[in-house]
């Protein structure tokens, strides 16, 4: 069982208020029941034998599979009795809810939007699904129909946090067409966020009259709403529980499914993640990952905004110790340790005007006794430790530390009123790891301790850091933006493609290179909740609003938001737009035109690289490769950086914002040159040239003249 298993099957043995229902009354009982609420959706492996027999005797019933692994419903009474049973190997489930991985001190507000997210009118996701998992979602918002407001474009919609219950889903209900989501209107925490109505739009927005259009804006939508740490507020402490990693990957089935039943591609953004461990909370999920992915089915995770914190510490074989300290603004923090051989963690709590408390664990040998160590500090200070193998390096030995103060700690400050917590592996022997899970590591000296081991490093977030997602970290090219109050709100992380300071870094703890690519995640222009605005006007995020404008009698905003978050779904939505053009474009085919394709931001680096990956995403020389027209002679592999190419609806070619006659080369998608010829420009800037001898398509117009008008774009006619 995975750590949070069991913790949930403890329970049933700790608690004698714990209702235990037969597992017949389990399965057979009415959503919503005190039965039903007993379940948790988890990860099983069942290896050999009859799968359906095993699960339906202990009272579970499967809700999808891939060859020996289950997505099952558990009723929490049955875990010790599935375990037990020689055919299951596995069962597994993440802790419940993600971390959501930007916050409203990175809102800022930005101009005009990101330009390489235009690609003129040859490709722009149409026939493929762009699918978004987050929360947040304002299902009436104008970006999401179409331009002219002739198809609303959310197909499908599934609410996990929604009461009115389907029996077919381990949590919430969904919704099929335009009049069911249209009337349901909000996610059901639309009103406290907005963070999926942002991500949403950078991906697929339609623009509906504004600047600010996504990258896939003819793409069409499929949404799950799921939970995270933001929504801890609407969910009863008594289901919790319920919402595991194992809900999350019927979240990402339940887009594909959707994609694969209208014959269509399927990209899938998702914005959230947590913190990688040392345990094997996620051997199964990643797994799964590996199987709903493939040729025309693409994921796509963000790699997490910690960046630039302190939350890895390395202590090599022969130093005697290493340590940093942990705190947290609020009463929780959390950390994971594990040595390769026998190593002491220890623990002191320091308080002004009294003795240091300490506590020693002593991962090798505590793993014996697998109950969890449980130590009280002064002034109410709760310490949970339990040891187990590492996942990664099964003969490692791996402990989780938790401290968890009272209630009233949200209303104290840390110096002074609550202990500070030195954090200490010891072990010349041992080269021994410390891994930040929630809080912050901190160095300098307190109490005559020096410790200034932590460094920014490891801090990849899950899913991006499975194998077969491709991890998003976020580039910076504006430095300020202006509010609709025209005020000028400045956030600096750089420009010309480089890294965030946020941006979170690899490697991954198994030694993989993450992330993958970069794209552009500061001040980033997007749609925001009309509900989530109404609800909270004197909000902080809300001073980042760009513009504000009214559609079917409600008051509507564009609105800055940064993080990694926002680089995810321009990723997500190129690769949408080079799988219209290869529906069959795998996971790593994609990965393959990013490493060749990518921009890097210096060559003092090689890529790819725990920073910046392959490079930041360059969307117009990819999909020239997923076309294959990369290696013809002629082409240029960038937009002209001072003239705009349009066809006008008498196919007629114009060029505009153009300082000098120029030479076109048309190119059919074979590599043909079909046309060439003078262009004459005229004192408006404009020249135009009549392409109705050339049959229906997509061709290539390449212009050629003076650097800045020298280039190529996709064109339909």
């Amino acid at each position: 069982m995975s750590a949070f298993i069991r913790q949930l099957a403890s329970r049933q043995h700790s608690s004698p208020s714990s209702k235990v229902f037969p597992p017949t009354s389990r399965v057979n009982a009415p959503r919503g029941s005190s039965a039903a609420e007993s379940e948790v959706c988890a990860f099983v492996r069942i290896e050999g034998g009859q799968p359906e027999r095993v699960l339906s005797e202990n009272g579970c019933r499967s809700l999808a599979h891939w060859g020996d692994i289950h997505i099952a419903m558990i009723p929490l009474s049955s875990i010790d009795r599935l375990a037990a049973q020689p055919a299951v190997s596995r069962i597994e489930a993440r802790r419940s809810c993600h971390l959501l991985m930007d916050t409203t001190a990175l809102c800022v507000n930005a101009l005009p939007v990101y330009e390489g997210n235009h690609l003129q009118q040859a490709y722009t996701g149409r026939g493929v699904v762009m699918g978004v998992m987050d929360i947040g979602f304002d299902l009436t918002h104008p970006n999401f129909y179409s331009a002219d407001l002739s198809d609303y474009r959310i197909r499908r919609f599934w609410d996990q946090l929604d009461l009115a219950r389907n029996d077919t889903l381990p949590v919430g209900s969904d919704y099929d067409g335009a009049d069911a989501i249209l009337a349901y209107a909000h996610s059901r925490d639309g009103l406290d966020q907005t963070h999926g109505t942002h991500t949403l739009g950078i991906a697929a927005g339609s623009g509906y009259d504004s600047p600010y259009r996504g990258m896939a804006f003819e793409s069409d939508i499929c949404l799950v709403a799921n939970a995270t740490t933001e929504d801890i507020a609407l969910i009863d402490s008594t289901e919790l529980y319920k919402y595991t990693s194992a809900t999350d990957a019927l979240g990402f089935k339940y887009i594909f499914d959707y994609a694969q039943s209208v014959g269509q591609p399927c990209v899938i953004s998702f914005s959230e993640g947590g913190p990688q461990g040392f345990s094997d909370e996620e051997r199964l999920f990643y797994e799964v990952l590996d199987s709903l992915t493939g040729p025309g089915r693409i994921l796509v995770a963000a790699a997490g905004n910690s960046g630039d914190d302190d939350c890895y510490v390395q202590k090599p074989v022969g130093k005697e110790l290493a340590g940093t300290y942990i705190f947290d603004f609020d009463k929780d923090a959390s950390f994971a340790a594990r040595g390769d051989s026998p190593y002491t963690v220890r623990v002191v709590a320091y308080m002004e005007d009294e003795e240091p408390d300490t506590l020693l664990i002593h991962p090798f040998s505590d793993a014996l006794a697998p109950d969890t160590i449980i130590h009280v500090f002064p002034r109410d200070v709760t310490l949970k430790a339990l040891c187990y193998r590492s996942f990664y390096n099964p003969q490692d030995m791996a402990v989780e530390v938790g401290l968890s103060g009272p209630d009233s700690w949200k209303a104290l400050d840390w110096i002074g009123m609550k202990p500070e917590f030195s954090i200490e592996v010891i072990g010349e022997d041992a080269e021994v790891e410390l891994l930040l899970q929630d809080g912050y590591f901190l160095g300098g000296v307190n109490y005559d301790v020096v410790h200034e081991d932590a460094e920014p490093s490891h801090s990849i977030h899950s899913p991006g850091a499975a194998p077969s997602v491709i991890c998003v970290g976020a580039s910076s090219h504006r430095t300020a933006i202006r509010n609709y109050e025209g005020a000028w709100r400045i956030f600096d992380m750089g420009t010309n493609g480089r890294r965030a300071d946020f941006s979170s870094v690899g490697p991954t703890f198994d030694g993989r290179i993450k992330p993958d690519v970069m794209a552009p995640g500061t001040n980033i222009i997007s749609s925001y909740s009309s509900f989530y605005c109404e609800t909270h006007p004197n909000a902080s995020d809300i001073a980042s609003n760009v513009s504000l404008f009214d559609f079917n009698g409600r008051s509507y905003a564009w609105n800055s938001n940064a993080g990694t978050s926002m680089a995810t779904p321009v990723v997500a939505g190129a690769i949408a737009l080079w799988l219209q053009a290869k529906p069959d474009l795998s996971p790593q085919q994609a990965l393959d035109v990013i490493s060749r394709t990518a921009r890097h931001y210096t060559d003092s680096l090689a890529y790819p690289n725990n920073y910046y990956g392959y490079g930041e995403i360059d969307v117009y020389e990819g999909l020239l490769a997923v076309l294959e027209l990369d290696v013809v002679d002629g082409i240029s592999h960038h937009h002209p950086a001072s003239a705009r190419i349009s066809v006008a609806s008498d196919r007629q070619l114009v060029v505009s914002q153009c300082k000098e006659p120029v030479t076109v080369r048309i190119f059919n998608l074979k590599g043909q040159s079909v046309l060439t010829l003078p262009l004459n420009i005229g004192e408006d800037g404009r020249g135009s040239v009549s392409l109705q001898s050339l049959p229906a398509g997509v061709y290539v117009v390449q212009l050629n003249g003076s650097p800045a008008v020298t280039g190529s774009t996709l064109v339909r006619l």
